[in-house]
C-alpha cells in the first residue's frame, strides 16, 4: 500500500440547509425541515438545532414534525442546490489537479505529491477557508492516506471544521468509533453485526478476516479491509455526464401500439434506474421517433429534477402521444434525459411520496441482486432486450459487450 498518498474528502455540511440560510438568514440557529411538505413526505435535509430533537434524514416528515413542531419546513429547490454546488466545484476545478465529486454535496481530492511545494494539510486547509469565503456555505474534511479513513474523518470532523489522520495512526483513531460509522454499512449490515456483538470497529479489527467473510461473505471482507484503514481505491478525475440516453431500431417496422408504448416504458424504466445508480436525476426528458421513411421527430419537455419512474414514464408517455402517427411503421425509438444534476437519493426525498420512494429502492435493490430485468412493470415486459449498460461508468454489459445496437 502506498504510504505516501494524500486523500482529502470534503462534504458540505447540512448542505441544503447551509443554502437556504444564505438565501433567508433568519432560518440560522432555527430547527430546519427540508423535503416532502405532505403528510406523506419524508425528511430530505435537517438543521443540526433540528437533529437534537432525534430527527434524521430519510425520517417520515409527520413523524419529524411530533418530535419538533416548532420546526420551520420548506420545500426544497433542487435547481438552487445545483447551481451552489456548482458553484463549490468551480473553486475546487480551479484549486486542484485531481478530484471526484461523488453528489452533490461531497468530494474526494487527490494532493498526492503536492506536498514537495506545500502542505497538504495547509493546501486542503486554504481551500476549505476559499470555499467558505467565496461560496459562503460551511464545509468540513478529513485528509489522510486513503478515501475510506478520510471519509470516517470528515464524519467526526463536522460541522465546520477539519481533521488530518496521520500515517500509520488509521487503526488506532478507527478503533473507539461505531461500525456504524464504516461507509458501505447500513442498517441491515449494521443489525447482523450487532447480533455478532460487534458494535465497535475495534471489535472488527480483532476478528479473523476469514470470520467476517464467513458472516458477510464478499461484504465482510471489504467492511474488514475499511476497519482496517485499508483502501487502495483511487480518485477517479471527474467529468459532468450532460445525458444518457437509449434507443432502438426494431428488425421490422412495427404500427403495434402496444409493442412500442411497452418498448417506451422499459427503455423509460431502465434509464431511470441508471440514474439512481449514479446518484443523479434529470430535468428534460426527450422523446424520439422515426418512420419507415426515415422521417425522425423528436420532443423534450422540462420537468423538475426527478429519478423517479412514476414522475418521468407519464412525460415520455405524453411525448410519445404527441409525436406518434398511427397510420406509419415506426423503425425506431429512443428516450433521453439530459440537464443531469448530482445528488439523487436526497433531491428524490423532496418527492412527496414515501411509498413511491420504499417501492423504487425495493426494486433497484432486486435489479443490483438479480440484474437489471429482474423486475419491471407489466407494461414493459415485452421488451426483452434494451441496453444495459452503466452509463456512468461506460461498463457495457457482459453479454451485450460486443453486439451493436
Amino acid at each position: 500500500m502506498n504510504t505516501n498518498r494524500s486523500i482529502v474528502h470534503m462534504d458540505l455540511d447540512t448542505f441544503f440547509v447551509s443554502c437556504e440560510r444564505l438565501l433567508d438568514s433568519r432560518l440560522i440557529g432555527k430547527p430546519v425541515l427540508i423535503g416532502g411538505t405532505s403528510d406523506r413526505g419524508v425528511v430530505a435535509s435537517c438543521s443540526y438545532e433540528a437533529r437534537t430533537f432525534g430527527i434524521h434524514s430519510a425520517m417520515p416528515m409527520r413523524m419529524a414534525k411530533q418530535l419538533c413542531p416548532e420546526a420551520i419546513i420548506l420545500r426544497g429547490n433542487s435547481g438552487i442546490y445545483s447551481k451552489f454546488s456548482n458553484n463549490v466545484t468551480d473553486v475546487i476545478k480551479e484549486s486542484v489537479p485531481l478530484y471526484e465529486k461523488t453528489s452533490i454535496d461531497e468530494f474526494y481530492i487527490d494532493l498526492t505529491g503536492m506536498d514537495k511545494f506545500f502542505g497538504c494539510h495547509k493546501l486542503a486547509s486554504e481551500l476549505r477557508q476559499r470555499i467558505i469565503k467565496e461560496t459562503g456555505l460551511p464545509i468540513s474534511f478529513g485528509l489522510s492516506l486513503n478515501k475510506t479513513v478520510s471519509k470516517i474523518a470528515t464524519g467526526e470532523a463536522k460541522p465546520n471544521n477539519e481533521i488530518r489522520i496521520l500515517s500509520g495512526t488509521e487503526k488506532t483513531f478507527l478503533a473507539p468509533l461505531s461500525v456504524k460509522k464504516i461507509p458501505m454499512v447500513g442498517n441491515v449490515t449494521y443489525k447482523s453485526l450487532c447480533d455478532l456483538g460487534v458494535k465497535r470497529i475495534k471489535t472488527v479489527q480483532e476478528m479473523p478476516m476469514e470470520l467476517m467473510h464467513k458472516v458477510l461473505g464478499k461484504n465482510g471482507l471489504v467492511i474488514w479491509k475499511k476497519a482496517n484503514g485499508i483502501d487502495n481505491s483511487p480518485v477517479i478525475q471527474y467529468h459532468e455526464r450532460k445525458s444518457i440516453s437509449t434507443e432502438r431500431t426494431f428488425g421490422q417496422d412495427t404500427t403495434d401500439v402496444t409493442k412500442l408504448k411497452g418498448l417506451v416504458i422499459a427503455m423509460t424504466e431502465n434509464l431511470a434506474y441508471q440514474l439512481r445508480r449514479g446518484n443523479k436525476l434529470t430535468a428534460c426528458v426527450t422523446f424520439k421517433i422515426r418512420y419507415s421513411d426515415f422521417q425522425t421527430y423528436t420532443q423534450q419537455q422540462r420537468i423538475p429534477y426527478s429519478s423517479m419512474d412514476h414522475t418521468i414514464i407519464p412525460v415520455v408517455l405524453g411525448l410519445f402521444k404527441k409525436l406518434y402517427n398511427r397510420r406509419l411503421l415506426v423503425r425506431l425509438v429512443g428516450v433521453r434525459f439530459s440537464h443531469l444534476v448530482e445528488g439523487g437519493h436526497q433531491i428524490n426525498l423532496f418527492e412527496d411520496d414515501e411509498m413511491h420512494l420504499n417501492l423504487s429502492n425495493a426494486m433497484d435493490k432486486m435489479r443490483e441482486r438479480y440484474g437489471d430485468r429482474a423486475v419491471m412493470s407489466a407494461a414493459g415486459m415485452e421488451a426483452k432486450s434494451i441496453s444495459r449498460w452503466n452509463p456512468f461508468t461506460g461498463e457495457p454489459p457482459p453479454l451485450l459487450a460486443n453486439r451493436r445496437q
